[in-house]
């Protein structure tokens, strides 16, 4: 489905292994809206982030003519455009939840975990930066379990992180877990509940391009695209 105009193409200004990209990039795949993925290196000569956005941040979805920036705020953009499936429930205090572990998982799971791990062990080698530091590597591994933890309480009383259906929390959550699934950095054996959940958003169709990704001179570990692991 394209909600954009006949002559609009929807693009998709991305970079692989970023939660915020593959959170956006999760949407558009679970609403059925076609996009063109356009990578921007944008640590290379000749990135047109900042004009694009700016913030100088990805992702930036352009639609309708329009630069869009920030994941949170294209994601519930989109969910207003095309409400269905819907990824934001329809009562305040539901959607309260869901805005809650967004930031989380933006905010909290990313500064503690995934910024500086990804940072270390994928975007060093990548943009040539020198050797990862081994002491931000371990504190970040060793903060994930504290956010199993947490997610492990939430998923023993609910069936998605949020309540009995899944939302954009979800999506949130899996996008920084899946990026570092990609070099293998998650136990998946510390948390049987927390390892069902994402068995089964890890199944639906909308995670197929994700686990395409391939990042040059970054290969995946060798589970990552299995749906049984």
């Amino acid at each position: 489905m394209n909600t954009s105009s006949p002559n609009s193409t929807i693009r998709l200004y991305h970079v692989a292994l970023s939660p915020f990209c593959r959170k956006v990039r999760l949407v558009l795949a679970e609403k059925r809206i076609e996009v063109e993925l356009v990578e921007d290196r944008f640590w290379e000569p000749g990135s047109e982030i900042l004009r694009r956005n700016p913030a100088g941040k990805l992702p930036v979805l352009r639609m309708d003519g329009r630069l869009m920036a920030e994941s949170q705020a294209i994601c519930e953009y989109l969910d207003e455009i095309q409400p269905q499936p819907p990824l934001m429930p329809a009562m305040a205090i539901e959607r309260y939840e869901v805005r809650r572990l967004c930031s989380w998982f933006d905010d909290k799971f990313n500064a503690e975990v995934t910024k500086p791990v990804m940072t270390e062990r994928v975007w060093k080698k990548v943009m040539r930066l020198g050797y990862p530091d081994s002491r931000t590597v371990k504190a970040g591994l060793s903060a994930i379990r504290y956010h199993l933890d947490y997610m492990k309480s939430l998923l023993e009383h609910r069936r998605w992180l949020a309540g009995d259906v899944m939302t954009l929390a979800d999506f949130t959550a899996a996008a920084h877990l899946s990026c570092l699934d990609y070099i293998s950095d998650v136990d998946w054996t510390y948390s049987s509940e927390v390892q069902e959940w994402y068995a089964k958003i890890k199944s639906r169709p909308a995670f197929r391009s994700l686990l395409a990704d391939h990042l040059p001179g970054v290969h995946p570990a060798p589970h990552y695209a299995l749906l049984d692991f």
